[in-house]
């Protein structure tokens, strides 16, 4: 089933429960009890958007060690998060748009569709990743803006998207980015979620990996229509064994609400992975700190290494402790 069709379907049925209650009780049995378990998680979903704890959702299938093919549920991060960032989204040189490498509208997504409007039902933000770091996306923006940009607007209307977040990891001027991010604003309005996703190093000024232009300049020229960063400390970029890079930032002029920290997992995902003792430290400071720290995410969540010995889950639910959800 699509989003939209899900989406419908529940009006309708939510439509008939409120005809039933003016109605008075039904003589007949009553209503199935609900997944009391889902329902509980549901209850615990965060209700503001201080210290978020979001999700990079990539992999949506994976290849257990048997060799089956299994999906990936983003339910369970149901309690733990306040985003979900799925992706990677692809513009292709045909004008197609991909999520990863297949169309977004191909049967094998449905599932993740339905999913993630549950989760957007239950208060978590879900919003699309735009480029990353495979090429193309943003050359296709800058070369012809009126053909490519119709396509990514179709596509976050048609499956109802909160937000896009921009991942960009090719040349991608200044004025290009403030041009794309004034488009998303006048065709989405003000309650559409719009980030980026620079590295750390880009943010404290002193590199120009993402885009090749500097942040602190697009903080002050569109900083009123973006609504946070989702900074990169991992990969060389920066990373999360103290509060030096972070600090940089701020020094930089953005102010801690601006920055959520993002970190890897897993240490297979890149260089930069800290272990738990020193992510509490590091995170609980920049908590004690700044009563406005923007909040931490992960990359990514299919491979995530638990905590204590837990499932993936449960990297995000220590999160979510750690900066006090």
């Amino acid at each position: 089933m699509s989003r939209s069709l899900a989406r419908i379907g529940a009006a309708l049925a939510a439509g008939l429960l409120a005809l039933t209650a003016a109605a008075g009780p039904a003589a007949s049995a009553p209503p199935p009890a609900p997944d009391q378990a889902f329902d509980q998680a549901f209850d615990q979903a965060p209700d503001d958007a201080s210290h978020r704890v979001l999700a990079f959702y990539q992999t949506i299938y994976e290849t257990g060690s048997d060799g089956v093919r299994r999906y990936v549920d983003p339910k369970p991060l149901v309690g733990s998060v306040t985003d979900v960032n799925m992706g990677a989204i692809h513009l292709n040189a045909d004008a197609s748009l991909t999520v990863n490498d297949i169309p977004a509208d191909h049967p094998e997504l449905d599932v993740m569709w339905d999913d993630l409007a549950t989760m957007q039902d239950q208060g978590v933000t879900v919003s699309a990743f735009l480029g990353g770091a495979a090429p193309g996306t943003y050359r296709y923006l800058r070369e012809d803006f009126d053909r490519f940009y119709p396509v990514l607007r179709d596509f976050l209307r048609t499956y109802g998207l909160d937000g896009v977040d921009l991942d960009i990891e090719e040349t991608f001027s200044l004025d290009d980015t403030i041009h794309l991010i004034d488009a998303l604003r006048a065709d989405f309005g003000q309650d559409f979620v719009v980030t980026l996703t620079p590295v750390a190093t880009d943010m404290a000024g002193r590199t120009s990996f993402s885009g090749g232009f500097s942040y602190a300049e697009l903080e002050r020229r569109a900083g009123d229509r973006i609504d946070w960063y989702n900074t990169q400390f991992y990969c060389g970029w920066g990373d999360l064994r103290s509060t030096t890079v972070y600090d940089q930032i701020l020094a930089n002029g953005f102010t801690p609400g601006r920055v959520v920290a993002g970190t890897v997992t897993n240490p297979a995902n890149c260089g930069g992975y800290v272990d738990w003792p020193t992510f509490d430290a590091t995170v609980g400071t920049l908590v004690a700190r700044h009563p406005d720290f923007g909040g931490v995410f992960g990359w990514e969540y299919f491979n995530s290494v638990g905590y204590d010995g837990g499932d993936r889950t449960s990297w995000f639910a220590h999160v979510a402790d750690v900066v006090g959800r």
